[in-house]
């Protein structure tokens, strides 16, 4: 390594089940699935649903949304997050999870957000100035992060500006 080579690393926890999650993760993670088979995507044909915990208690949920001009649809973690900012725009999220599903079942990895939303996440985390974790379920492994932006090293800030 030399002087000026730098290293970015993160903790995550992994999982094989469900069962080793806490209760409301395990219940997100449901309603993530359950969100899922509700997503609009006539041309991906990918389901991916999201559930997000805020401070205030509430869960909102949300699913991929496609459109024929594309990229002019929107990824199933930024629909739970805007409706949330919609309708509890004070209320900072705890935790957000994230699934895809075919055939009605998840798939066996986890799916992790797109750029896109990583960068939403941080927006969000900086304008409530707290982390949230980040679970990506799928039926083999969950994988656990407890800060959003661990997931997007050297993101764009507004302090740039």
């Amino acid at each position: 390594m030399t002087k000026n080579e730098k290293y970015i690393q993160f903790p995550y926890r992994e999982y094989t089940s469900t069962a080793q999650l806490n209760q409301q993760e395990e219940k997100l993670i449901e309603l993530a699935v359950e969100a899922s088979f509700m997503a609009y995507n006539p041309y991906s044909k990918f389901n991916v649903g999201a559930a997000l915990l805020l401070d205030n208690g509430k869960i909102i949920t949300g699913n991929n949304q496609e459109n024929a001009a594309y990229p002019s649809g929107l990824c199933a973690e930024r629909v739970a997050l805007f409706y949330a900012s919609s309708q509890y725009p004070e209320a900072a999220v705890r935790i957000l999870a994230v699934v895809a599903t075919k055939n009605r079942q998840v798939i066996d990895m986890p799916v992790p957000p797109c750029g896109s939303c990583r960068q939403v996440f941080i927006e969000w985390e900086n304008r409530f100035k707290k982390p949230f974790a980040v679970i990506m379920a799928g039926k083999e492994k969950i994988i656990k992060v407890e800060k959003a932006e661990w997931l997007m090293p050297f993101s764009f800030q507004s302090d740039f500006l």
